[in-house]
């Protein structure tokens, strides 16, 4: 008994020492194994980190007995994430469905896999961690670093957002005309005190003397138009059209005796018309005479002025309608004064803006919104309007334009409920898609996007950007249309594109002061190889923002430049 125990020990010793030496091996020949990764650095795309790794054993290589569990994970400084799945290889004695790799001939395996990025990951090390499994023996293998990670340049999308605002309809000077007529009798050009009694010629009187002293209104002018009926010799109606005018003319100065601007040249402007077929016309349209339609039949088919007088009089009993009720209001003056309604002027409205805004009306708050470049005083701005007339939506609106500009989303968002209340329309959805965009909500941000009834290109430039994000630059680059911007030039950076994405950011006009386009150009001028445009522009980047040092030192963007004397000296 005691000799069979014994045998069976040195069975299981044996055994065991068959498991360690066949392990070990494996393990001491591991760098015999063959990592293949794509891509060779590790990318961040739509916040996703993907991987393929194509695995390579030799011949000889892969015990038969033994199970090899292949895990993929990123370290970095403070962590590690392992990737998603485990990729589970077996040799060809093992009783189970893994991928089988021949110890005659060797074989390969392909993984695919990915994780969600964090910022900690930008200087990272992909390793694959392998434990060997024979029956009850389990071996860990030294982890092997395959690949380096994660370059993340598509992280770096602007901040830029592109709100609509609402314009004023504030005009400092309108235009405002009074007018009165002057009846004569037939054949006399003089003037009846009874004309001059009646309401509208008072009324044109009054008018004039309201305007004189008025301060916010001044006179532009006076116009006379004097007419004679299209009745009569023609000559006469000629001679009596320029006297009744001088008469009309006369009055008119009169009136304006103690006006210091009528006695502007050209301030009276006179005009004669020596039969008023025109006015014949439109008083025959207007009237009730029972012959009319044929009256405006001859008019449409003589254009002769005696012709057509003599038509009309051969219809007596039309003609003397016409002699009753239509040629008496055809002999007249037609006396008009002209005037410009002036408002506060820009200094006015942006005093009272700073004091007391309420006195304003609507038009001039929100015009006192274009007369000052700072964004705080142009919120508090804003917000009196929306305060002041809360009904009107352009206040509400305004208010997150500019909430918006400063970094306020929420404060924008309880300005676009106020406003939507009022009318939902697309300015309103596009500033709700720049607010949740701004708050990093990108499935909000898209849904008020592409509700609106018409796209514009702000709400495209927003889907531009939530396309980069999410990695579809081709999208993005639609979006972003054929107007050079830092975000298109991202987009064509990251569909691989950089020789167009160069001339997109040498095209721009305008410093970034927050250097991301000069950064991106550096990561251009790395993707050509081109030194000097690297380093030129990456030392732009760090002129204007010096974060940008701490970035590019561990940005794998620049791997290849990381000994470079000039790189370090940018960066250090």
């Amino acid at each position: 008994m005691k000799r069979f125990r014994s045998y069976f020990i040195l069975i299981l010793a044996a055994s065991v020492l068959a498991s360690c030496s066949g392990l070990n091996k494996m393990k001491k020949n591991a760098n015999l194994v063959k990592y293949e990764v794509t891509p060779k650095i590790l990318e961040v795309h739509g916040g996703i980190v993907d991987v393929s790794i194509k695995g390579s054993y030799p011949v000889k290589y892969f015990d038969k007995k033994t199970i090899l569990e292949v895990t993929p994970v990123l370290t970095y400084t403070g962590g590690e994430t392992p990737f998603d799945k485990v990729q589970l290889l077996q040799g060809e004695k093992v009783q189970s469905n893994n991928k089988v790799i021949s110890m005659t001939t060797g074989g390969d395996f392909t993984y695919n896999a990915k994780i969600p990025y964090k910022d900690a990951m930008k200087m990272s090390e992909l390793v694959v961690r392998v434990k060997a499994t024979r029956g009850k023996t389990v071996l860990p293998f030294e982890p092997v670093k395959i690949a380096d990670g994660v370059i993340a340049t598509s992280t770096l999308t602007s901040n830029h957002v592109k709100p609509l605002m609402m314009t004023n309809k504030y005009i400092r000077i309108t235009a405002e005309n009074k007018m009165a007529d002057i009846h004569y009798l037939i054949n006399q050009a003089e003037l009846q005190g009874k004309e001059l009694k009646n309401e509208d010629v008072v009324l044109l009187r009054d008018y004039i003397k309201m305007v004189a002293a008025d301060p916010n209104r001044q006179f532009k002018g006076s116009e006379i138009s004097s007419y004679a009926s299209p009745d009569g010799p023609l000559d006469l109606n000629e001679k009596l059209s320029v006297k009744r005018g001088t008469t009309a003319d006369k009055f008119m100065k009169s009136e304006f005796s103690k006006v210091e601007a009528a006695k502007a040249a050209g301030f009276f402007n006179e005009k004669t018309t020596a039969e008023d077929w025109d006015g014949f016309k439109t008083e025959v349209e207007q009237s009730s005479i029972k012959d009319k339609d044929l009256i405006i039949r001859v008019l449409s088919m003589y254009s002769d002025p005696v012709v057509r007088e003599k038509e009309i009089k051969n219809m007596s009993a039309a003609f003397e309608e016409l002699k009753k009720d239509i040629l008496p209001r055809l002999r007249k003056s037609k006396l008009f004064v002209n005037v410009d309604i002036v408002g506060r002027s820009d200094e006015q409205i942006l005093s009272q803006m700073r004091s007391d805004p309420k006195v304003l009306s609507v038009e001039e708050m929100l015009y006192a919104g274009t007369l000052t470049k700072d964004l705080n005083e142009l919120l508090k701005f804003y917000q009196a309007t929306a305060d002041a007339y809360p009904k009107d939506i352009r206040g509400h609106v305004n208010v997150s334009y500019i909430a918006l500009l400063l970094g306020k989303s929420d404060d924008a968002i309880a300005s676009l409920d106020k406003a939507k209340a009022i009318e939902n329309n697309d300015i309103v959805k596009n500033n709700y898609g720049f607010a949740y965009l701004q708050k990093g909500d990108a499935a909000k941000a898209e849904e008020f996007f592409t509700s609106m009834a018409t796209a514009t290109p702000e709400s495209k430039f927003g889907l531009g950007i939530l396309s980069t994000k999410k990695g579809e630059y081709d999208k993005a680059v639609n979006y972003f249309g054929g107007e050079n911007s830092y975000d298109l030039a991202l987009a064509l950076v990251l569909k691989k594109d950089v020789t167009k994405a160069k001339l997109v950011l040498d095209g721009l006009k305008e410093v970034e002061k927050d250097g991301k386009p000069s950064y991106l150009k550096a990561v251009v001028g790395a993707r050509m190889d081109d030194r000097t445009y690297l380093l030129n522009n990456l030392r732009e980047a760090v002129g204007l923002s010096a974060s940008w040092k701490a970035y590019a030192k561990t940005d794998l963007e620049f791997a290849k430049f990381f000994t470079d004397d000039t790189f370090k000296s940018t960066v250090q």
